[in-house]
């Protein structure tokens, strides 16, 4: 069950939010055909991952920024390319430009930092934008806490597309986030779980004097918690495949 679009399209072109996926999709690219490469990894991650050993002996801290920017395989990048695509457009279309860039590697790096806390002394390589974009979702739900985001349901061959309320699948996510980062050990790897969490925390903190300058709740209120645009209406199409009828039972 993942997210695909919402119903509130930015009213003007989000163009870092695009730069950002381009950039993304380009530096993986770079390095995609050397993913089994271990020497080759084993380079690009000391040099450019955040290490947190490295940054408890005294170095390595650039990893805190341009971690963000590396992925580990190809549903790693697709996964949070999506979530920027979905809920980026929004957030930048709010702040502009120039302060969205800063919003997201900040929220980036601050995510690092929580995954950081919680192992200081891992040499685990911690890599991707799942930090940074956690922020601009963390973002999202304070601001338009009941936008509209279509949800797919894949089970087997069969799917279904539903309607929820953005507080309720980002809700759901940072649940399983939390659950996640309670059932695992920061310090032998896996997913970044505590990177997620502190994330999405950080992105709420950087916009929350924005939420309170607005009015809190009565921007709520004035906007009915939707971003300030027409909603999109979408249509689902027949499928042109064609269906094979059941035969009656003898």
């Amino acid at each position: 069950m993942f997210p695909f679009r919402d119903h509130n399209p930015s009213g003007r072109t989000p163009f870092v939010t695009y730069a950002l996926i381009v950039l993304n999709v380009l530096i993986f690219l770079s390095y995609w055909a050397e993913l089994d490469n271990a020497r080759y990894m084993n380079a690009l991650l000391t040099n450019w991952a955040m290490v947190p050993e490295f940054i408890s002996q005294g170095y390595g801290q650039a990893g805190l920024l341009t971690s963000i920017f590396l992925h580990g395989g190809v549903m790693h990048l697709l996964g949070n390319m999506l979530f920027l695509y979905i809920f980026g457009d929004n957030i930048e279309d709010e702040l502009g430009s120039a302060k969205f860039l800063g919003f997201y590697l900040g929220a980036g790096i601050l995510a690092n930092l929580a995954q950081y806390a919680v192992a200081p002394m891992s040499d685990v390589p911690v890599i991707g934008a799942s930090g940074a974009v956690a922020g601009v979702m963390g973002a999202y739900l304070l601001l338009y806490p009941k936008a509209r985001v279509d949800i797919i349901l894949i089970f087997i061959i069969f799917f279904k597309i539903f309607t929820l309320r953005a507080w309720i699948v980002l809700g759901i996510w940072l649940a399983m986030q939390f659950l996640g980062g309670f059932g695992s050990n920061p310090e032998t790897g896996g997913v970044a779980y505590w990177a997620h969490i502190g994330g999405f925390v950080a992105g709420m903190a950087m916009i929350y004097p924005r939420w309170r300058a607005k009015g809190s709740r009565a921007f709520w209120r004035a906007t009915e918690g939707v971003p300030p645009h027409p909603e999109a209406t979408y249509t689902l199409t027949q499928s042109g495949i064609p269906k094979i009828p059941r035969r009656p039972r003898r």
